[in-house]
């Protein structure tokens, strides 16, 4: 098995069917607070709301699979609302509406730094606890952030992979979610430098956007292959992207011409890894990353931590977890998954 260290974690954990609330009108909370009081009792049930970036995406099924059985576990209630696309200001009804219902805390991956963040802390001022995971906002606007992954070992190791596959040389572009994504926007960044500093015989030709749509992450692949006819190799830091251009990649001529990683679940890369489009490619696990941002939301809510650095709680059988700097707690680090592994993974 060919993995990058990280902390333990339970990777096995297959991804729970989730009922998806197609409004924010779902209600997010069963606890007591009295009607009008404008916060959140100590004496009310935990009650947990996840807003993804968008509904129906794999990753966030997941991830949001793992923070409903984390806060059951905790003998709380746990909801999951959002848009369907993942817009800069599409989440901001969503939040505004788990607020007025009293939720103990919101826990969001933010499609946007900015945009939300008047939202949020609305709510906070409410009572709410606000938690951001996968994708942050600026800090102002939440409590904690639950970061899956550092993002200089998440950039290094696409490039590494990217750059060994080709040869250390030769043209590449990056498949990116939206250009606002938090999260993308500093890999891509850290990703630059590392190929000007560390691989001086590749260069990134293009970076495009497909949005984390299915649709036009593949009609974005077609592209870049048309627009650069001697591209080498794709990085994807998104699962919708890097699993849309694997499907164009495998049955296109450039199969196993143009090498392709970044990040992707199990489950949505077995077939392209198995028919050699893909090597390897890369991730956490999302269940994990779902549930630790659900202990972290309790612990705020029971005030066991408030978010300064050096605070430290426990995250169930994922074990202990601290606070560092700038209210943020580290999952781990990714983990490579290829032909010789994938098969024990069901996520």
């Amino acid at each position: 098995m060919t993995a990058i260290p990280r902390r333990a974690a339970v990777f096995g954990v297959a991804a729970l069917t989730v009922t998806l609330a197609l409004t924010g009108c779902t209600k997010a909370a069963t606890g007591t607070t009295p009607a009008g009081s404008g916060g959140v009792t100590a004496a009310a049930k935990l009650n947990v709301v996840f807003i993804p970036k968008n509904l129906g995406n794999p990753y966030f099924d997941t991830s949001d699979a793992g923070g409903k059985k984390a806060v059951e576990a905790l003998g709380g209630t746990y909801s999951e609302v959002g848009p369907q696309t993942g817009s800069p200001d599409g989440q901001v009804q969503y939040i505004n509406t788990a607020a007025q219902q009293h939720a103990s805390a919101l826990v969001v991956s933010a499609n946007d730094p900015k945009a939300i963040g008047d939202a949020l802390n609305q709510a906070r001022k409410g009572g709410t606890k606000v938690v951001t995971f996968d994708s942050d906002t600026d800090a102002q606007y939440r409590d904690l952030f639950i970061n899956q992954a550092s993002p200089d070992g998440l950039a290094k190791v696409e490039v590494d992979g990217i750059t060994k596959q080709i040869g250390d040389s030769g043209e590449i572009a990056i498949l990116s979610a939206s250009a606002n994504a938090t999260n993308q926007n500093a890999w891509i960044d850290l990703m630059k430098k590392d190929l000007a500093a560390n691989h001086k015989n590749v260069k990134l030709v293009d970076v495009v956007y497909g949005n984390d749509d299915d649709q036009t992450s593949f009609d974005k692949t077609a592209a870049l292959l048309q627009t650069h006819p001697n591209l080498k190799g794709i990085i994807s830091p998104t699962t919708v992207g890097v699993a849309a251009a694997a499907r164009y990649l495998s049955t296109s001529d450039k199969k196993g011409k143009v090498a392709l990683t970044g990040l992707g679940t199990p489950n949505q890369m077995r077939e392209y890894v198995k028919n050699g489009t893909v090597k390897e490619f890369y991730l956490w696990n999302p269940a994990d990353l779902g549930a630790l941002a659900a202990y972290a939301a309790d612990a705020l809510v029971k005030g066991t931590i408030t978010g300064k650095e050096g605070d430290s709680f426990t995250a169930g059988s994922l074990g202990s977890f601290k606070v560092g700097a700038n209210q943020t707690v580290l999952l781990g680090d990714p983990f490579a998954f290829n032909a010789g592994n994938i098969d024990q993974f069901k996520f």
